[in-house]
């Protein structure tokens, strides 16, 4: 039987008292995981300080996930590691150099990110969640069409990259994620690790739901997920988050994998908090048992944060308060079958 998991995407503070104080209140409100960042940032000047809040994150009784946030550029911060190895930049296909994305093909970057789970390792986590891989495609030109990339194009195809965005180049471009994939996760395999990540729906930036197949083959992969963001955009949030939960979960399925499903908790506008309660019921009853807020508390601690984070927290609590309660009737209805003489 799935483990219900509820959670949620922990934000900006590094200083233990606090953070501890914020893990309890995360156990006392129907969560047992969180995802931690683990930036470059992180890893230069608070390593030690990260091993702690894994350390009294488990001790509150939370399953840690630590994320890869920004360490090859967005989503997160800029790539700190482009400025030692300014060689391993993204370039489009007009020859433009990204300026805050690294090549997933290069050595270099290979090398950062296998030092990088090494020190997930260390710390005492159990999983690596591989946050929205990027590859952006947009106006016409895309990345990455570095000379490396291209090389590697012409080597299979037998012709010069194109400068726009064909089928052959979108189908390398898939081939490059899956290459990375592959080597990043069999590393973190070998390390003792768990790999999960998430994809965004659909969109023009790179991997998701609807072309995730080149990396759901990946035997170190073991969950796949995806953020059914609605955006308080005036869809009714239930079926917008019902229908993605159902792809995610059948994606998933379809490879043998677990899943994560994601619930907006940030930039909730005043007013419309009640949405991540029907969201929340809407990714439980599409079949979804890995549920996680970004972030906690309305993300407080981000300029995108909820306009109310008081009342985001106390709607997320009773979100995961409601559907944890709908999965204890379900077990008990399950067992007074079951065993009733």
């Amino acid at each position: 039987m799935q483990k219900l998991r509820t959670g949620a995407a922990y934000h900006g503070c590094r200083m233990l008292n606090h953070v501890a104080e914020d893990m309890r209140d995360m156990a006392d409100n129907h969560m047992n995981l969180v995802v931690h960042m683990l930036s470059h940032t992180d890893w230069d000047r608070h390593c030690r300080v990260m091993k702690e809040i894994v350390e009294l994150s488990e001790e509150a009784g939370l399953e840690v996930w630590l994320d890869n946030w920004g360490l090859g550029g967005p989503p997160g911060d800029k790539s700190h590691f482009l400025a030692y190895h300014p060689e391993a930049h993204q370039i489009y296909s007009d020859g433009t150099p990204d300026p805050v994305r690294a090549c997933m093909r290069q050595p270099s970057f290979r090398r950062f990110v296998h030092e990088w789970i090494d020190t997930v390792a260390w710390t005492g986590a159990k999983t690596i969640f591989w946050d929205e891989p990027h590859l952006p495609a947009k106006d016409g030109r895309y990345s990455c069409a570095c000379p490396l990339c291209r090389k590697a194009f012409e080597e299979k195809y037998g012709r010069p990259m194109p400068e726009t965005l064909t089928p052959e180049a979108e189908e390398f471009r898939l081939a490059t994620i899956a290459d990375y994939f592959r080597d990043i996760c069999d590393y973190a395999a070998s390390k003792g690790l768990n790999n999960a990540v998430c994809v965004m729906l659909s969109d023009g930036i790179g991997i998701n739901l609807s072309n995730l197949g080149g990396i759901c083959g990946i035997e170190s992969l073991g969950n796949i997920g995806s953020d059914p963001y609605w955006g308080y955009s005036g869809v009714n949030p239930y079926e917008f988050v019902y229908k993605g939960a159902k792809k995610t979960l059948e994606t998933a399925a379809a490879f043998g994998k677990d899943h994560n499903v994601w619930i907006q908790t940030y930039a909730t506008p005043r007013g419309m908090e009640e949405e991540i309660v029907e969201a929340t019921e809407a990714a439980y009853d599409a079949g979804a048992r890995t549920i996680i807020a970004w972030g906690y508390f309305g993300s407080i601690s981000n300029d995108y944060g909820a306009k109310n984070p008081y009342l985001v927290r106390a709607k997320t609590a009773q979100a995961f308060a409601r559907i944890w309660g709908f999965e204890r009737d379900r077990i008990l209805a399950e067992n007074r079958e079951k065993y009733r003489f």
